[in-house]
């Protein structure tokens, strides 16, 4: 390795870790905002802080290091040309390309830490974030309820405690729920208590909270529309009353109260290829068996109700068959007939529609599965992606610092991250293919990349010439123009 070698290698790698620890800090503070109400007045000690915000923390790193080298990139290369760096070396003999050959090296090896932590570290970080949470909600039930705010516990119901007071702040007092029939409809229960003790036991994954010296309001919904304007309701006084709160409401856990292992975000690419090939398998059982069971329905109520009238029928003696088969039967049979044909196919369509709501859920489960799959390589693709897309941007606009390459890579940064969020979100609902949804932002960089580099290593700028495609069209247009001038070529001579 040369001293310009070294010095390009360094100057880069300065850069990075410079850029990647402040962007990581930012990333990182900004993703705590999301746990505030987890964190902040829950009486937890700081190891368990710690815990929270160290296992959230690798999530970030797929979003940091490729802007990282994106800026680092742009920011060194820039540096380079603005100082004329770069023409001392080409007039030593040193081109761009030969320039960017260790730090492509050196992004090769980003690149492969990148997909590694992504496959590796991730997941596991992953999930023991989720299990944490889990566990710190079973140790001290009083987390998943703050003191004098409203919380949410699912989407149905939310709670209000006045004051927590015991070791863990299982012990509440001045209780007040708030519980809906459906997520989209208006408040139906009302209860409120003086005082409540929260259990829990970590074999599972329920919270009892048993109310002490209350009263029950519920707002009756009668069948009869006329009723309503009558506003029935019920109320009732307790001396005790036991509410379940299911934790898999407040933190995505399982509803088994096991740990959490089988989110597609948590496995590797092995693990996810051996659970997408079985609920591929599963996913293919459950057409064939829908398929089987709309005929076997069809044909039990065609066997209790058509059958014994077609036994009844007299075929006509003509070889020749009649297009209307309703002639055939009696004219006492033929509502009967028409009435289950009719039951036929209403039964079809509402088995259909179940199924296809079933089979909808179960393929986006697949197409989720298969865009963590992919996930895990486009982390390494789009190291290399952006270094092939900053260092030779760098090169061509020739400034460095914190000014105009901060403003070039928010909005690179800000076009891929955008694609791929709106592509993963298509490929999830099965709109597009999950391969197509995940590197939709790479399939739109990939071509400036190349297009930069092109333009970088044979020192021209991002002018683009665009002549060979405008001058015929121009002279098309001219020569229509000039065709179409009346009396052009008339000349007249007076003498």
């Amino acid at each position: 390795m040369k001293i310009i070698d070294k010095y390009l290698l360094k100057s880069f790698l300065i850069t990075f870790a410079t850029v990647f620890v402040i962007l990581f800090f930012i990333f990182v503070l900004q993703s705590i905002w999301l746990f505030i109400a987890e964190l902040a007045g829950k009486d937890l000690d700081a190891i368990t802080i710690f815990k929270f915000i160290f296992y959230y923390s690798p999530i970030m790193v797929p979003l940091v290091l490729p802007l990282s080298i994106l800026l680092a990139s742009i920011m060194t290369f820039g540096s380079f040309a603005e100082n004329y760096e770069f023409a001392a070396m080409k007039s030593g003999g040193i081109s761009l390309g030969r320039a960017m050959k260790y730090l492509i090296v050196c992004s090769v090896l980003f690149s492969g830490i990148a997909f590694l932590f992504a496959n590796n570290i991730i997941p596991e970080a992953q999930y023991r974030f989720i299990n944490l949470r889990k566990s710190i909600i079973q140790t001290k039930p009083a987390m998943a309820i703050g003191e004098g705010q409203f919380s949410k516990i699912g989407t149905t119901t939310t709670i209000h405690v006045e004051k927590k007071s015991g070791e863990n702040g299982s012990f509440l007092e001045g209780i007040t729920m708030h519980m809906k029939k459906g997520e989209f409809s208006t408040v139906t229960t009302v209860i409120k208590a003086k005082k409540g003790v929260l259990k829990s036991d970590e074999s599972t994954n329920l919270l009892q909270l048993d109310l002490l010296d209350g009263n029950y309001y519920e707002d009756i919904q009668p069948k009869k529309f006329e009723d309503r304007d009558k506003l029935p309701f019920a109320k009732s006084i307790f001396k005790k009353y036991t509410v379940t709160i299911d934790l898999a409401k407040l933190n995505g856990a399982s509803e088994d109260g096991a740990e959490i292992v089988n989110a597609y975000n948590m496995l590797n690419m092995s693990e996810l290829k051996y659970t997408i090939d079985s609920l591929q398998s599963s996913f293919n059982k459950d057409v064939l068996s829908y398929s089987e069971n709309i005929d076997k329905t069809t044909e039990s109520l065609t066997a209790n109700a058509v059958v014994p009238v077609v036994n009844q029928v007299e075929l006509p003696k003509s070889k020749k068959v009649s297009e209307d088969l309703m002639s055939l039967f009696p004219a006492d049979k033929k509502a009967l007939v028409v009435d289950v044909a009719k039951n036929n196919i209403n039964n079809t369509i509402f088995s259909l529609d179940g199924y296809k709501t079933d089979l909808e859920f179960k393929q986006n489960n697949i197409n989720d599965h298969w865009i963590g799959y992919y996930d895990k390589l486009l982390v390494a693709y789009s190291c290399l992606l952006m270094f092939f897309i900053g260092a030779p941007l760098g090169a061509i606009i020739r400034k460095g610092g914190l000014g105009l390459p901060i403003v070039f890579a928010i909005l690179i940064f800000i076009i891929f991250n955008f694609a791929n969020t709106f592509g993963k979100k298509l490929a999830g609902q099965d709109a597009i293919p999950p391969f197509i949804g995940v590197a939709a932002g790479a399939l739109i960089l990939t071509p400036f990349a190349i297009l930069f580099t092109y333009r970088a290593t044979k020192d021209m700028g991002l002018t683009i010439d665009l002549d060979w495609l405008l001058v015929p069209i121009k002279k098309m247009f001219t020569k229509q123009n000039t065709n179409s001038l009346p009396g052009e070529n008339i000349t007249t001579n007076e003498s």
